[in-house]
């Protein structure tokens, strides 16, 4: 079923339309999610100081994993009002979220693919993770990014809206990880909370868990 955002006043932000992403929307969305991650602290640990080789190899990698592990079911695509993909937002419905044997050794050539320098610190960050999921029930929301020369213009908090209404439906947690302190300031505006830190490949992380709330957004 098509979801579509309520209007929020802001000119621009009143035509952009949130749904699913469709069949035919992958390199896009790609496009989108490694131009909007090109930048973030862990990613320039992990696959280099070059801008440019950086947001290649990160594609790769995001390329591998949408498929091994199924990223297209629950992605939410925003969409300009030219019906361009401006901002995509990746969830894991509860119990998909860790990679089993074989969606590992679908991965693992993508990473190594990248050099194996490259792919150690990978594994490492990935690793990381891994260990911090929680046991717990929940959605595993990630990856979430907006297009770089778009950012800051309200299309995540849009995107989030339309998250977070998902999960309030179903009365599910929410759990996600961030590189950056200031997505802690806007995961938090949206009902997360810090339930762990870590420094990844030298950069801090942190893990933020959002409880359940019934369908009329109480906790």
């Amino acid at each position: 079923m098509r979801e579509i955002s309520r209007p929020v006043a802001g000119g621009w932000l009143d035509e952009l339309e949130i749904g699913a992403l469709g069949p035919t929307d992958a390199e896009d969305a790609l496009g989108v999610l490694a131009r909007g991650m090109r930048d973030n602290p862990v990613h320039v640990g992990v696959f280099g100081e070059d801008p440019e080789a950086r947001q290649e190899r990160l594609r790769r990698v995001f390329e591998v994993a949408f498929d091994a592990m199924g990223w297209q079911a629950n992605m939410l695509a925003a969409r300009g009002p030219d019906g361009a993909i401006v901002g995509v937002c990746g969830a894991m419905a509860p119990g998909e979220c860790r990679m089993g044997l074989g969606q590992q050794l679908r991965v693992m050539p993508g990473l190594f693919s990248n050099g194996p320098r490259v792919a150690v610190k990978a594994v490492r960050w990935l690793g990381v993770w891994a260990r911090r999921d929680p046991d717990e029930r929940h959605w595993h929301l990630g990856p979430i990014s907006v297009d770089s020369h778009l950012q800051g213009r309200g299309v995540g908090s849009k995107l989030m809206e339309v998250f977070c209404a998902r999960v309030d439906t179903a009365g599910e947690d929410a759990y996600l990880e961030t590189d950056k302190a200031i997505n802690v300031r806007f995961y938090e505006r949206f009902g997360f909370e810090v339930v762990g830190e870590q420094e990844v490949v030298g950069s801090p992380n942190w893990f933020m868990l959002r409880q359940a709330r019934g369908g009329d957004g109480s906790s």
